[in-house]
């Protein structure tokens, strides 16, 4: 028999293996988290490499970071729709038309005239477009401006993503109507291009969105500038529809300088100390060209020499910059 103390264990027992055995069972039930928006920390600034790096104070950090609302009503409205834009099948002729090959005979016939040193310049423009990755990357190396995901639906995110897109179809453009010249060497001007997208650029920007949208003003003006250089000289050479393609860039160029000039009003306004510090510091340690690592693996060997410092000369030669381009630049 069992004794009323040990029946009353046992039911004591009972009952904690019931409610153990309840604990066991979990049924789980999703809940929609709130979303909140990110909280942006200034990282630095670190040294790495013997450079500056996230150099941007959490107060500035903020700054940027409040100009969202400034990029949808100032900035993005400036980006065409890809429907309405110029694409670069409309300036070359259509290879699924019968009379194709006439046509390039005519563009080739029309190219003849363009002197080797045009060719020079031009090939740099191309391969300076070509490299559009690069430049991507670099706007996504900017603290507080980067597109996080991919494919962030944030203003900054957009930007860079539709920037580049545009920016894309001029190197396409470029390359397509030289290969049709048979005018350049195609196979040595590709290997340029892979060597300058796999050695990247250093513009010391220290992944400081002020620094960065300097450089950017400062470029997007000197692309406008080259680009309406080659218009003018290619028209002046005979080649009309060279002309307008140089000049359709130069057109985007003029207007991606809008948008990165009206970015660092909004900085400028905000924070005058800060954007001019930015500017000055950026002059101080001189603007370099997006392709200063242009290298197609053979001149400097036989020559000893840079090849972007000879094509940059060679600019130079072709379209000497005057003192007023020159200050049109500095007061972009």
């Amino acid at each position: 028999m069992i004794s009323q103390k040990s029946a009353h264990a046992v039911a004591k027992q009972g009952v904690k293996t019931q409610i153990v055995s309840r604990q066991r069972v979990v049924r789980c039930h999703a809940i929609a988290a709130t979303e909140r928006p990110p909280t942006v920390k200034a990282q630095g600034p670190i040294i790495m490499n013997g450079q500056v790096l996230h150099s941007i104070s959490q107060e500035r950090l903020e700054l940027v970071q409040t100009l969202g609302p400034h990029l949808e009503s100032q900035v993005l409205p400036l980006l065409r729709d890809p429907t309405k834009s110029w694409q670069p099948s409309d300036f070359l002729p259509e290879s699924s038309d019968p009379d194709f090959l006439d046509k390039v005979h005519e563009l080739r016939k029309r190219t003849t005239v363009l002197p080797d040193d045009y060719l020079v310049v031009f090939v740099g423009d191309m391969i300076t477009e070509e490299a559009l990755p690069t430049y991507m990357a670099m706007l996504n190396t900017l603290d507080g401006v980067r597109d996080e995901t991919g494919a962030a639906p944030t203003p900054w995110g957009r930007w860079t993503r539709e920037w580049t897109a545009e920016e894309n179809r001029h190197g396409d453009l470029m390359n397509k109507y030289m290969y049709l010249t048979g005018r350049v060497n195609m196979h040595a001007i590709e290997v340029t291009i892979q060597n300058l997208i796999g050695s990247g650029m250093d513009p010391k920007t220290e992944n400081n969105p002020y620094l960065g949208f300097v450089y950017t003003s400062f470029q997007e003006r000197a692309t406008k500038i080259s680009h309406g250089n080659t218009a003018r000289h290619a028209l002046e050479y005979g080649d009309e529809v060279l002309a307008k393609i140089c000049g359709s860039i130069a057109s985007d160029e003029g207007r991606h300088e809008q948008a990165y000039q009206r970015i660092m009003d909004a900085v400028y306004e905000k924070d005058p100390n800060g954007a001019t510090l930015a500017f000055a510091d950026m002059i101080k340690k001189q603007i370099v060209m997006p392709a200063h690592l242009m290298d197609d693996g053979e001149h400097h060997g036989k020559t000893g020499r840079n090849l972007f410092a000879v094509s940059s000369l060679v600019v130079f030669l072709c379209f000497p910059f005057t003192a007023a381009a020159t200050t049109s630049v500095l007061m972009a």
